[in-house]
């Protein structure tokens, strides 16, 4: 529940946002940071958030405003839900749709069986390289900026945890997955990933992220409606 008084901002409160479609994460904070600002009616605020999200994603973002801010690196080492939709047959250089189409795979010999087997040996601790085309550092520079300057990139692997990878539906050549997994997970890397599984090739095409700890996206607000909110106060 939020408390829309000035002091309680300015004191620090968590934010349950449902971040839009094509807005990148610093979008949405910064939007936030100047609703804030103008609503208490001072220069600075401190605003942050506890877990990026690509753009072409959708979802859960946890924002924290004030002395909140300090909860940030706790909050973002909690496990991550995510409703991930994958299309198999093909791949793309980002793993998503923000490239285009670059190889075409089989995929005749997919079936339940295939997809079920290769979900089950994805659960647990496993080693995943992320994308090439991320925000991760190679000797100071962002891994993407490098990337696609057509300059080689080499990420080391890195250990993490899925919980539970469930088949919500499939019906080729897209299937959509539940997961549930720590930080640090790309799920484009799991989108590909899965398809050299299936002797195959995947993107990712849609993803949602639905929770973060016990931070559920049906407790989160939309930003027109944070706004709307805050002007209503404003008026009485």
């Amino acid at each position: 529940m939020v408390d829309y008084s000035v002091e309680a901002f300015k004191e620090g409160q968590i934010l349950l946002f449902n971040k839009p479609y094509q807005w990148t994460s610093f979008d949405l904070v910064n939007k936030v940071r100047i609703l804030l600002r103008n609503y208490c009616g001072i220069k600075k605020i401190k605003v942050g958030h506890a877990g990026t999200l690509d753009p072409l994603a959708t979802g859960l973002m946890i924002v924290c405003t004030g002395k909140a801010t300090k909860k940030i690196e706790q909050l973002s080492g909690l496990d991550k839900e995510y409703i991930a939709t994958i299309e198999l047959g093909a791949t793309t250089p980002t793993y998503d749709l923000e490239s285009q189409v670059d190889n075409i795979y089989p995929t005749d010999h997919i079936n339940d069986e295939l997809v079920n087997l290769a979900i089950q040996s994805f659960i647990g601790k496993i080693d995943q390289v992320p994308p090439i085309f991320s925000a991760l550092k190679v000797n100071g520079k962002k891994a993407y900026e490098l990337a696609r300057k057509g300059k080689d990139v080499e990420l080391k692997s890195r250990t993490i945890v899925i919980t539970k990878l469930e088949n919500i539906s499939f019906n080729m050549p897209e299937l959509t997955l539940k997961v549930l997994c720590s930080k640090g997970t790309y799920i484009r890397s799991l989108a590909h990933d899965f398809g050299k599984r299936l002797n195959s090739g995947a993107h990712l095409i849609a993803l949602k992220r639905t929770q973060i700890g016990e931070f559920n996206i049906k407790d989160a607000l939309d930003l027109e409606n944070f706004e709307r909110n805050l002007q209503s106060v404003e008026t009485n």
